[in-house]
């Protein structure tokens, strides 16, 4: 008998997501700082969707936020490479001079594709925005003080690798590496613009004074 469609699908879709949970359990692991929370995925987006929240803390205070989202769809759509698609959301709290750097945005933009490269998971197609938001007070809050943040929205198609496994684990581990690169926590790697490390440098100045 033939094999049901739906069920090779959902076998799919269900070996993509124990790969993300591997990936979570190993970041869970080497990166204290991040706290992952599963949340409700996209519904109208592809048939299949499953969805992380991280949020990012530093010395008691969320300093960082994330999200990764894992949609698949049997069929593919525009603009995908092959049947699944990978979203991602990164925002962090970011120094007002770094902000108004003109480069932040294909600094922030190479933390992402970086990351996917040094972990070796494979991608195409990649797509993205990154915003830089300020929040400025008026009235009763023009005493407040100005916020900037760096937002980054991006989706890629992951490659299989050998055996046609995805090794989702990687890609998760690339979203974490970004999201704690725009939050100033790791050091930088050889070759990768400093604004995250001049960033670093920044907080723990303020914190010794």
């Amino acid at each position: 008998m033939p094999e049901d469609p739906h069920q090779g699908a959902d076998h799919a879709f269900s070996a993509a997501v124990a790969e993300i949970e591997s990936g979570l359990a190993s970041q869970r692991a080497s990166r204290p700082e991040i706290t992952f929370d599963g949340e409700p995925p996209p519904r109208r987006l592809a048939p299949h969707a499953a969805a992380v929240a991280a949020t990012v803390g530093s010395g008691g205070k969320e300093i960082g936020w994330g999200r990764f989202v894992l949609l698949y769809d049997p069929a593919g759509q525009d603009g995908w490479s092959g049947p699944f698609r990978i979203i991602a959301y990164v925002r962090a709290e970011l120094e007002p001079e770094i902000a108004a750097d003109p480069l932040v945005g294909q600094v922030g933009w190479s933390w992402l594709t970086e990351a996917l490269e040094s972990r070796s998971a494979g991608y195409a197609v990649p797509s993205g925005t990154v915003t830089r938001v300020v929040t400025e007070g008026f009235g009763t809050k023009r005493d407040d003080p100005l916020a900037t943040e760096f937002e980054m929205r991006a989706s890629w198609s992951p490659v299989p690798a050998s055996g046609n496994r995805l090794e989702l684990d990687r890609h998760v581990a690339a979203w974490a590496d970004a999201l704690c690169h725009a939050c100033g926590l790791p050091p930088v790697a050889p070759g990768v613009a400093d604004i995250a490390a001049r960033q670093a440098r920044k907080r723990g100045a303020g914190r010794r004074s």
